[in-house]
């Protein structure tokens, strides 16, 4: 009697190949207990946005930035200065002739003023610094969305390869278990003389080999995990669910191409810069021209010319200062802004060149994936009929226990290589939704407060006096 090798991936009659590839990849995950709700990709996005590092330290730099504002428009406010002094004074007299009969005088003199100094005209220095703070507090704001989109990126990215890892162990730990009862089986036929020590050790050969190789898996799956931990901020938890593609990406390559163009964050970014550029070279031409200011002044003067003696004094003056000559430092510094400017241009066509790469790239990512994932799935299809039929002749002597094992090798990689294409598929469908800026919590539609940068601005842009702000060291 001939002892019948065994394998989960045993065909049944009566079922089509179809259904029984549908039943193989349900079964690759089912090896460990499910839990009531595994975490969700939504999930993790959601952490990452709240807790990553990297990202508030991002907004807090924004916030940063939006103090050019205030700095700019203070150019149009007044000055004041309260200025005051005190000290002694020892005054001593004779008269020359006789020698006597002169005077002395011990005083305090102190003096106590205020003036006020305001701007008129400063050669169109005030207007072109306030365009030039908005325009660098856009390019920051995009920066900032540039940011949040890797930050999720990197966060859907470690979600899915932890999904990968946990499920190529399962596969590899699935395998090993056949392995062994492959082994076992063996050694009852070798037993009874219907195969060759060959055949042992050939099942023991794949044994070993299925042992190194869930080993990998686990050390693989360990790593996934540990960066994870590190991008969304919390350790990752069991039997993750693999996420659909995310909403509103393109529907051809053009497409991706035209808005990588036009809405990627970097080429927004590269566009206010140089907007922000133009606007320095402005302000720096305002150093050649007049500039017009008021000033106003009261001091009070006591004990000055005696102990008893009160002065005051009142001014007020316009004031016009034309330059004429500044050592060419002026000349200098217009020379540098003009040759910075004509560098952020040119950042704006390397910017909109290296979106345009990440969409294609991007795009044709996802359409080799999606293919593969296809490719897979009718490859373990007919694995699973190769593999049954391979079973069935190697029970009547017509194969070896190697046809057997090579069949079983070559479903397991050709389920690992589906799930790898599962995972390929949805990061570039991520990536391309980075490409053209729609990779925000925002257009993820997560369930978060949204951050808006304009809450801080719009509080800082007016203020006068304070030294601090409502989001301080958020």
């Amino acid at each position: 009697m001939i002892t019948r090798i065994l394998s989960p991936f045993q065909y049944v009659p009566g079922i089509s190949r179809a259904a029984a590839g549908a039943a193989v990849l349900a079964g690759a995950l089912a090896f460990a207990p499910t839990p009531a709700q595994a975490q969700t990709l939504a999930e993790a996005l959601i952490a990452a946005y709240s807790n990553n590092p990297t990202l508030a330290a991002r907004r807090a730099r924004l916030r940063a930035t939006d103090e050019q504002m205030p700095q700019a428009l203070s150019n149009w406010r007044p000055s004041v200065a309260i200025t005051g002094s005190t000290g002694k004074e020892y005054n001593s007299s004779t008269l020359r002739a006789s020698g006597f009969g002169g005077r002395s005088q011990n005083r305090t003199p102190q003096t106590l003023g205020v003036s006020v100094t305001q701007p008129l005209f400063r050669g169109g220095r005030t207007v072109a610094a306030t365009e030039e703070a908005e325009h660098a507090v856009r390019a920051e704001r995009a920066r900032l969305i540039d940011t949040e989109q890797d930050i999720l990126l990197s966060a859907a990215t470690a979600y899915l390869n932890v999904f990968r890892d946990e499920a190529v162990l399962a596969l590899n730990i699935n395998n090993e278990k056949v392995l062994k009862r492959q082994l076992e089986a063996t050694k009852d036929r070798f037993e009874v003389g219907e195969i060759t020590r060959t055949d042992v050790h050939q099942a023991e050969a794949r044994l070993a080999g299925a042992t190194a190789d869930r080993i990998r898996a686990e050390a693989n799956l360990e790593n996934s995990r540990a960066t994870y931990e590190n991008v969304v901020g919390l350790p990752a938890p069991r039997n993750l669910e693999l996420p659909g593609d995310p909403g509103g990406l393109p529907k051809d390559r053009l497409d991706a191409i035209k808005l990588a163009a036009t809405t990627n964050p970097n080429v927004i970014a590269a566009e206010f810069d140089r907007k922000a550029g133009q606007k320095a070279v402005r302000e720096v031409k305002g150093e050649l021209l007049p500039e017009v200011d008021v000033t106003a002044s009261f001091d009070r003067a006591f004990e000055t010319s005696s102990d008893r003696g009160i002065s005051n004094s009142a001014d007020i003056r316009l004031n016009l200062t034309v330059p004429i000559y500044q050592q060419g430092a002026v000349y200098s510094r217009l020379r540098e802004a003009k040759q910075s400017l004509a560098e952020l241009t040119r950042n704006i066509d390397q910017a909109r060149r290296d979106a345009i790469e990440d969409a294609t790239s991007a795009w044709e990512n996802l359409q080799t994936a999606r293919a593969r994932v296809v490719s897979f799935s009718a490859q373990i299809e007919a694995n699973v009929v190769a593999l049954d039929g391979v079973e069935r002749e190697a029970a009547v002597g017509s194969r070896t226990v190697l046809d057997v094992l090579d069949a079983e090798q070559e479903l397991l990689d050709s389920r690992v290589g589906h799930t790898e294409a599962q995972r390929d598929e949805r990061v570039a469908a991520f990536e391309l939704a980075a490409a053209v800026g729609k990779m925000t919590a925002m257009d993820m539609k997560l369930a978060v407060d949204v951050y808006d940068p304009r809450n801080h601005y719009n509080e800082v842009r007016g203020k006068w006096v304070g030294g601090s702000s409502s989001e301080e060291g958020k």
